[in-house]
C-alpha cells in the first residue's frame, strides 16, 4: 500500500446511507454489476495481517475484525457448497472481512468515514475492487437485498453486525449496542433504526439463500455449523 497520508473524507452520510442524497434518489440505486472477486488478486490471510500492520491496526480491532473474516468466510463456504458461489469465493468474502476495518484507527483519529477510506485502502492494496466493495459497503449496502447477486459485500456486511467488539451476538444485541454508543440524536437514531431493519432483511434473505437459520447459529469460534 502507499503510505502517503490520505486526505480525510468529510464525515456525514455515505452515499446511500440513510439522510444522504443517493437513499433519496431512486435514480443513484440502480444495481451496480457486482465485480467476480475471483478475476483479481485475493490476499492470503497472512497477507491481510500485513495490511493492519502498515495501518498499524490496534489490537481490539484486529481482534473484531478477525472474527468478523472468519464469519464471512464460513458464509462463503457454505456458499460454495451449496454452489450458490463459484469456488474461491469463500476465501475472498474472508480477505473482505479481514480487512473491512482497515481505516477504522486512523479515522477514529483523524475524521472521515472508515468504509469509504478503507475500501480506497483496499483497492489501492490488493487491487480487488469486489474486496474494496465488500469494505464500502459493510455499513450501509444502498442496492437491492439481494444476496444471490450481491453475495461477497452482504456476507461481509451481514458478519460484521452479528460481532459486537471481539464476541458474536445476535443482530439485536449488536443494534442495541450501536444505538447507545452512536444515538446521540434523531438523526443518529434513525439512521441505526433504518441500518437495523436492513440488517434483518439481509439476514432473512442470506438464511433462505444458504438453507440455515442464521439467526440462531452461533457462528463459535466463527464456524458455520449446519444442523439438520
Amino acid at each position: 500500500m502507499t503510505r502517503h497520508t490520505p486526505h480525510a473524507i468529510p464525515d456525514g452520510p455515505a452515499p446511500g446511507t440513510p439522510g444522504s442524497r443517493a437513499a433519496d434518489d431512486p435514480a443513484l440505486l440502480a444495481p451496480a454489476l457486482p465485480p467476480d472477486p475471483t478475476e483479481f488478486p485475493v490476499p492470503t490471510d497472512e497477507e491481510c495481517l500485513a495490511h493492519w500492520d502498515r495501518c498499524a491496526m490496534p489490537g481490539h480491532i484486529r481482534a473484531h475484525s478477525a472474527l468478523v473474516g472468519a464469519i464471512a468466510g464460513a458464509l462463503g463456504e457454505r456458499a460454495e457448497a451449496l454452489g450458490v458461489v463459484a469456488p474461491g469465493w469463500a476465501r475472498a468474502v474472508r480477505a473482505s472481512g479481514l480487512l473491512h476495518d482497515l481505516a477504522k484507527f486512523y479515522c477514529v483519529q483523524h475524521g472521515g468515514n472508515h468504509a469509504q477510506l478503507g475500501a480506497a485502502w483496499v483497492l489501492d492494496c490488493t487491487g480487488n475492487p469486489a474486496l474494496a466493495q465488500g469494505v464500502m459497503h459493510h455499513v450501509w449496502w444502498p442496492y437491492p437485498v439481494d444476496p444471490a447477486r450481491y453475495f461477497l459485500p452482504l456476507a461481509v456486511q451481514y458478519a460484521d453486525k452479528r460481532v459486537r467488539h471481539d464476541a458474536v451476538v445476535s443482530l439485536g444485541a449488536r443494534y442495541t449496542d450501536l444505538f447507545e454508543r452512536y444515538g446521540k440524536n434523531e438523526t443518529a437514531r434513525e439512521r441505526i433504526e433504518a441500518a437495523f431493519r436492513q440488517g434483518r432483511a439481509v439476514e432473512h434473505t442470506l438464511s433462505e439463500l444458504l438453507e440455515v437459520k442464521l439467526h440462531a447459529c452461533p457462528f463459535d469460534s466463527g464456524r458455520l455449523v449446519v444442523r439438520t
